[in-house]
């Protein structure tokens, strides 16, 4: 019997047994309640209490206190966890008391008696103050003995270990904040202080939290209150507002973490756990672009498409993007089969039933993007793959000019052949101006494009050259007709007899290409912040090649974004620019990075500056001066008119560069310069390109 006892016990759950207990004093409160009411209003004598309207009351209490328990449980009244009380809860039992008093004094008056007004009226105040008082005390409770044990201790819990916080923002997002950590992690964390530029606040409290001041204050506060942690609570800050916060923040050497966004408001998401850390790219104080994402989706919905470079940091995040909006088929091309593999499990694990193909091989392979685009017949086609690394091209600058231009022309011809809807170059601001063979490859991609796109609108296909191991191309046939022929090449690229047999024509509409240019992508392979995080994580030095070097920066789905909806814009032959801001001196983007990750610069952490590499440039440009600027639907988003130039000329340089570069000629670099004539090299002497660049930036001031 007492086994049986105990197994029931068991089975019985800890809030089950609260809420019997809970039953049991309702019953009570909704008894006395009343009785007290009469008891007040008869100047609390019992003997002077009316006794018709006390044999009402009690031939009528079985039948409310049975009532108002169904009411009680409808209102879900024992279902809360009553450590975390909150204005819910009191909404509920102010709902149910409102009921249950309605009913009292419906059914009291009409079927036994009526009672002085002030029975009701008090009997309704005492029910829901008793009823409301159980439920809270047990959080006033342990909130109190917080409070106390803080006094106690200074504000550590007798060990020191509790982290002290600062919250910024005593608004919506900052109060919610501070419920959370105070239900949920009271035992490690403590707010200190609130900060908030409302000086109408400053003085006042929450929840017994001081408003000490604005952001003006964070050192002086994070001083006295030896703060360990600043949360920024202020969702629908601007950019620029959050930068100049986070730049005093960062100055303290306390962790920092910042609530992302106003959504995470509408949704009801505000938790510490929604908190995240602040990075690098906060401080960079630009808008991030905005983009008509339907417009973007709705135009991919149902295509076939291509990414060649697909396993790159860009590559990859367009996989991303598309994959996630339904395309007919997605296609991902790289030369690199460990990040291939990657991001196809990626997707296939995210992504079910995504029609989803990934192959191997390189864009300089001419049979091989012939046999891609012939099989699969990409309708939208996002040319990523690239070398893009500046130091080492100007070492392998050969390589430069195989994979990036003869790769891009290869490929855009078999868009251009096999009919693709758009192709999207993306581009570099590095090729404005170069003064490295990577930034002039990307600039001579560009001008592949536009050549690409001048020829299939005027239908002129005869001009394209058969570059190097390039096997398929127009002829005439013996017989004097015109005709398109196969013609095959051995390895060494010696041309072998032509082959009779004839090509898929040329599409019958004209492909659309266009080239995408933006600055540095934060995040991306061979970015700078992943090295200097490795270096910090070191323990220093943290290299940077100049101290006054500034570049543009970007986030990966910010240029994913421009890419897209550049795909859309695409009207041909265009170069699509994003406005982005201010640049950023790589000093600076260091010395924040090394803050943030809660070091001092030149103290804790050494910066050494190493001198620019080969190639490398003091300042980035956007645009070419006499490209100009043409607005679009997006602000952020502009188009620089293209540079004419002679097209059939530019063609026969290309089929000489194409040669030189599978000869591997020592004279590359002079005939890149030929060809890209805002082209000039920093050579070995990377002291003449600053100051001219100095110069440059000078005049353009006084101007």
């Amino acid at each position: 019997m007492r086994e049986t006892l105990h197994r029931l016990i068991n089975k019985v759950k800890h809030w089950q047994i609260i809420a019997i207990f809970l039953v049991l004093y309702d019953i009570f409160a909704a008894s006395a309640a009343y009785f007290l009411a009469l008891w007040i209003r008869f100047d609390f004598v019992y003997s002077r209490i009316d006794r018709d309207c006390l044999q009402a009351y009690l031939a009528f209490l079985p039948i409310y206190v049975m009532v108002s328990l169904v009411i009680f449980y409808a209102f879900r009244l024992y279902n809360s966890i009553w450590r975390f009380a909150s204005y819910y809860e009191l909404i509920r039992i102010l709902g149910a008391s409102l009921v249950t008093s309605a009913f009292h004094t419906i059914a009291i008056t009409v079927f036994f008696h009526r009672m002085p007004a002030s029975y009701y009226l008090f009997g309704a105040i005492l029910q829901f103050g008793l009823l409301a008082a159980v439920r809270f005390c047990y959080r006033f409770i342990l909130l109190e003995r917080n409070l106390l044990r803080t006094a106690r201790t200074g504000g550590g819990d007798g060990n020191g270990l509790r982290q002290k916080i600062m919250l910024i923002g005593a608004g919506a997002a900052g109060h919610m904040i501070l419920r959370d950590i105070v239900k949920t992690n009271s035992d490690q964390m403590q707010v200190c202080c609130f900060i908030d530029d409302d000086s109408n606040k400053w003085g006042r409290d929450i929840d017994g939290v001081p408003i000490v001041g604005g952001s003006d204050d964070i050192l002086l506060y994070a001083d006295k209150y030896h703060i360990d942690q600043i949360l920024l609570a202020i969702p629908s800050a601007s950019v620029e507002q959050k930068r100049d916060i986070l730049n005093i923040c960062k100055e303290t050497g306390c962790e920092l973490k910042s609530l992302p966004g106003v959504y995470q408001m509408i949704n009801g998401e505000v938790t510490l756990s929604s908190m995240k850390d602040v990075a690098v790219e906060d401080l960079l104080g630009r808008d991030p672009i905005k983009v008509n994402m339907d417009e973007i989706f709705s135009y991919i919905r149902g295509k076939r498409i291509l990414v060649t470079g697909g396993g790159g940091s860009i590559g990859s995040e367009l996989c991303r993007q598309i994959a996630g909006h339904h395309p007919r088929q997605l296609v991902i091309f790289d030369i690199y089969e460990n990040n291939a593999y990657d991001i196809e499990q990626e997707l296939k694990k995210k992504y079910p039933d995504l029609n989803l193909v990934t192959l191997i091989g390189s864009v300089r392979d001419s049979r091989r993007m012939q046999m891609v685009f012939d099989t699969y017949r990409p309708q939208i086609v996002y040319h990523a793959a690239a070398h893009k690394h500046v130091p080492l091209m100007e070492t392998s600058p050969n390589e430069a000019i195989k994979n990036n231009v003869i790769g891009t022309y290869k490929t855009a011809f078999a868009a251009l052949k096999y009919g693709a809807e758009r192709f999207v170059l993306i581009s570099t601001d590095k090729a404005v101006n170069p003064t490295n063979i990577m930034g002039a490859s990307k600039r001579l991609c560009e001008m592949v494009i536009q050549s690409m796109d001048w020829v299939g609108k005027h239908r002129r296909e005869e001009l394209l050259p058969i570059l190097h191991a390039h096997r398929d191309f127009k002829k005439d046939d013996p017989a004097g007709n015109a005709g398109t022929f196969r013609e095959l090449h051995d390895p060494e690229g010696q041309a072998m007899p032509v082959v009779a047999e004839k090509m898929v024509p040329f599409g019958e509409k004209s492909t659309e290409f266009v080239a995408v240019r933006f600055g540095n992508v934060l995040g991306s392979n061979g970015s700078v912040i992943p090295l200097f995080k490795k270096q910090i994580a070191a323990g220093g030095p943290v290299t940077v090649t100049h101290p006054d070097i500034i570049r543009y920066f970007m986030t990966i789905p910010e240029a994913v974004s421009l890419v897209l909806q550049a795909g859309t814009y695409a009207k041909g032959g265009e170069i699509f620019v994003l406005d982005m801001g201010e640049p950023v001196k790589i000093d600076t983007l260091a010395r924040n990075l090394i803050k943030l990750s809660g070091h001092k610069p030149d103290e804790d952490i050494r910066i050494v500056y190493t001198g620019l590499r080969p190639g490398e440039k003091l300042f980035e440009e956007k645009l070419m001066a006499e490209e100009g600027l043409e607005k679009t639907e997006n602000q952020l988003i502009h188009i620089g008119k293209p540079i004419p130039f002679d097209i059939e000329k530019f063609f026969g340089q290309l089929e000489t560069l194409a040669k030189e570069s599978y000869e591997n000629s020592g004279h590359i670099v002079e005939l890149v310069e030929q060809i890209v004539t805002t082209f000039h090299p920093a050579g070995e002497h990377p002291e003449e390109t600053i100051a001219r660049e100095m110069a440059e930036t000078a005049a353009e001031a006084a101007v």
